[in-house]
């Protein structure tokens, strides 16, 4: 405290000697204790002195540097340094020859504006992405480039920095990086490649400087981006596959990408990662993959390809990330396309497996996508031979389960699968449907108001589907069904009414 009223008395009378001592002072304290020094800053106003001392030719801006990169270590303190208007000088600074006041002010920049999107926005109207692109430019040393590497990772997480970088012509010196790396063995070398390609990947997560670097598929860079996929090195395979997902995120933008043939180069570099088994290039190719098929034109090129035979080599994998990029790799594949569902469907060790992941309550991730595929394959296939394959790999109690589901899409698709199930099999299916209570589950969504229009029409559709099974009728007599469906005639959603006077004239006749 003392040498903080120090620092404020001396930084007045511009007293250069006992500005450094106060600031020697303030550095140790931060060292011993940095909240509770950057809280005593922030109390008695310091910040607010520190741009005033950060003129370049000042022997002291170096500490100064150091004590911003100090105290915005703490989260409650960068909001306070934006404020105090230390980015404009801090950014000036970066044209400094001395390497100490670089080095400190690259660490107060990249502290500051880590993890706050309010810093973030800031340096957004500055000139900082020109600024940082040209000093990367100049530099030849590893830690100087790590340094600014450091400051632009955290500031390259804005969309509109984003933009301002890929403008500024990083991309360039990213790719310029990976090409004197990619060889070579030393650990500096490593490190700069997997720091260039993961930035050049957070470059591609904004939607304008994504579009800017796909340059309608014709770009340089995206097709040097593309000569990574089949690379022997893991990294830049990595990079390379989420560069596609990343690229992959419109409609237009896939549909280009799988008529260039990228389908192959992903499919080849995951048959090499079956046996080498490096999960992160597996789970990024397989996000790519699925995406590609997101469009409707794509499907039925990516199955004539091969994918779905690519992606079921990784079903034993016990991995959860890449379980789920491949059960949702083949979602998208069979929506639509009746085939290939009927294919996977009847695939009894797909089936099984599938089974096996819809109990996965240590992963909901995966759990959710097992229920949704195999409620797709029935949806998709409408197929006879697929419902037995479900009912024999004991399936249905799964999707009774899933009709339950807080997400009113994966209940619809639960329910739909159920009265296909129950339309195609009914007697093959009788027993998983008393012991799962489905008819239970139906009462309770009719019953609930909260339930949702469409939820109610299927349910009520599903009831006059197992009408035609003897234990499953007994179950809705004794349910008094009546009661429940005739007060959905007065339902305000026309359809839904519509439905319980049918439902109300089945469940009287077969009473």
């Amino acid at each position: 405290i003392e040498a903080l009223k120090k620092l404020k008395l001396a930084s007045a009378d511009s007293a250069t000697d006992s500005v450094e001592s106060c600031l020697d002072c303030l550095l140790k304290a931060l060292a011993h204790n940095n909240a509770n020094a950057s809280e005593k800053v922030q109390e008695m106003g310091v910040l607010s002195l520190l741009p005033t001392l950060l003129a370049p030719q000042s022997s002291c801006t170096p500490k100064v540097a150091n004590i911003i990169a100090e105290v915005a270590k703490n989260e409650f303190m960068r909001s306070p340094c934006v404020e105090a208007g230390l980015i404009p000088p801090l950014v000036q600074l970066l044209h400094s020859k001395d390497q100490e006041v670089l080095l400190q002010t690259g660490r107060a920049l990249g502290n500051i504006c880590y993890d706050s999107q309010s810093s973030k926005e800031q340096f957004a109207s500055t000139n900082i992405a020109e600024e940082l692109v040209r000093l990367f430019q100049k530099q030849a040393e590893h830690e100087k480039k790590e340094m600014i590497f450091e400051v632009l990772a955290p500031l390259a997480e804005n969309d509109v920095i984003k933009l301002q970088l890929v403008e500024a012509g990083l991309v360039e010196c990213l790719l310029d990086v990976v090409t004197h790396t990619v060889n070579g063995d030393r650990d500096e070398d490593v490190a700069q490649l997997k720091t260039a390609s993961d930035l050049m990947v957070l470059l591609l997560l904004g939607d304008e400087s994504m579009q800017k670097l796909f340059d309608a598929g014709k770009g340089s860079v995206f097709e040097r981006v593309l000569s990574w996929v089949p690379s022997h090195n893991h990294q830049l395979q990595l990079a390379g596959a989420l560069a596609i997902a990343n690229f992959a995120r419109n409609d237009g933008n896939c549909i280009q990408m799988v008529e260039s043939g990228i389908v192959q180069k992903l499919l080849e570099l995951l048959d090499r990662h079956v046996e080498e088994g490096n999960v992160t290039v597996q789970h990024a190719a397989l996000s790519a993959l699925r995406n590609l098929a997101i469009p409707v034109v794509n499907k039925a090129k990516m199955l004539s390809a091969g994918v779905s035979d690519t992606v079921l080599k990784f079903l034993p994998s016990e991995m959860p990330p890449v379980q789920f990029k491949l059960l949702g790799t083949l979602r998208m594949l069979i929506d639509t396309q009746a085939d290939a569902a009927d294919q996977l469907g009847t695939n009894s060790k797909l089936v099984e497996r599938l089974v096996e992941w819809c109990e996965a309550k240590d992963h909901a991730g995966v759990m959710g996508e097992s229920n949704r595929l195999l409620s797709a394959l029935i949806r998709h296939s409408k197929s006879k031979d697929v419902v037995k394959t479900v009912i024999q790999g004991a399936g249905v109690k799964h999707l009774v389960v899933m009709a339950m589901s807080e997400h009113m899409i994966m209940q619809n698709e639960a329910l739909v699968a159920l009265g296909l199930i129950a339309g195609l099999d009914l007697v093959g299916a009788e027993k998983d449907f008393v012991g799962a209570g489905l008819v239970q589950v139906l009462h309770k969504l009719l019953s609930d108001e909260r339930t949702a229009p469409e939820i109610k029409y299927n349910s009520m559709i599903l009831i006059c589907a197992v009408m035609g099974s003897e234990p499953l009728h007994k179950e809705v007599q004794g349910l008094a069904f009546i009661d429940v469906v005739s007060k959905l005639r007065s339902h305000e959603n026309k359809t839904v009414s519509h439905q319980a006077s049918l439902t109300e004239q089945r469940l009287t006749a077969q009473s």
